[in-house]
């Protein structure tokens, strides 16, 4: 058995759910995962249930590029390291996709430009079923670091970047994710209509740079249309902790709780509390990955 290629991602959290608006936005954070692609099977169990690695190979092929010499779709395959929790809307699927091309490109000395890599990385969650939306947002903030916001009905991918962000200083804040039970069924895109002004309201917020704020309303409109009584529950007690900023990501069920990182007393707090509510392996402190400054001038 050998790796023939290997690609690195990372996983990320929403700032504006694209159902709510037609816009959306993630933002990279600190929990990598890494895809080695092989030309025999892993001893180990590959985690990958919704078959993305398999939809990834698919539109690769589709997309008019070649596998390594002399290896058809059926001959290629995966092993995965990864320190995103799957289905809690920790944008696992588009981490997965992404690392899954990046694998690809270094197998085959490929080079696809950033907006290639989201645009076959979408098509491969669509074709999988694990996007309701297409996850170009997703996409975005796991391949690259800070925040995309993206038109998700723009007509490309290029057109679709409205405006971006480095994100939060990484050592200003502490991001404590409290993952939950990974949910059973997505919500359905007419769930999100009836809270189309609170998702335009997070929206503005980010618009005008509240990126925190942003975060947290949209969580709120979330857990209204999913009904998620616990979650808008965690959020509103991590406030009362001393939280600055918090609400679910994605569909859920985790929720993203930020705290000032000089406010240590307020992180034990948090999760002194969670730990009442879910096993301690479901509780995961990491930060924000964010543009630094050098990175945003050669922008």
């Amino acid at each position: 058995m050998a790796v023939i290629g290997t690609g690195e991602a990372h996983g990320a959290c929403s700032l504006l759910h694209a159902a709510g608006t037609g816009y959306g936005a993630s933002i990279a954070l600190d929990l990598p995962i890494i895809v080695k692609a092989l030309d025999k099977p892993s001893k180990r169990h590959l985690e990958d249930s919704n078959d993305v690695l398999k939809a990834v190979v698919e539109v690769w092929l589709s997309s008019g590029l070649s596998l390594p010499d002399g290896l058809e779709a059926s001959d290629i395959h995966w092993a995965v390291a990864s320190k995103i929790p799957q289905n809690r809307g920790l944008k696992s699927s588009a981490a997965l996709s992404i690392a899954g091309l990046k694998a690809l490109c270094e197998a085959t000395n490929t080079e696809l430009s950033d907006f290639e890599m989201v645009n076959l990385s979408s098509q491969a969650q669509i074709n999988a079923g694990v996007s309701i939306t297409g996850s170009i947002d997703d996409s975005w903030a796991c391949l690259t670091k800070g925040w995309k916001l993206i038109n998700a009905n723009a007509e490309d991918i290029e057109t679709g970047v409205v405006m971006s962000g480095p994100g939060p200083n990484p050592d200003d804040w502490v991001v404590i994710i409290a993952a939950r039970d990974e949910r059973k069924t997505r919500p359905e895109l007419e769930s999100f209509v009836p809270l189309f002004q609170e998702f335009e309201k997070a929206l503005m917020a980010l618009q005008q740079g509240e990126v925190l704020n942003c975060l947290t309303i949209n969580g709120r409109a979330v857990c209204s249309v999913t009904n998620d009584i616990q979650g808008r529950k965690i959020a509103n007690d991590a406030f009362i902790n001393g939280a600055r900023a918090s609400g679910v990501s994605g569909s859920g069920p985790a929720v993203i709780i930020i705290i000032p990182s000089l406010v240590s007393s307020s992180a034990k707090r948090i999760k002194s509390t969670l730990d009442r509510l879910m096993p301690s392996n479901q509780i995961i402190e990491t930060k924000f990955l964010s543009l630094d400054t050098d990175e945003l001038e050669i922008e």
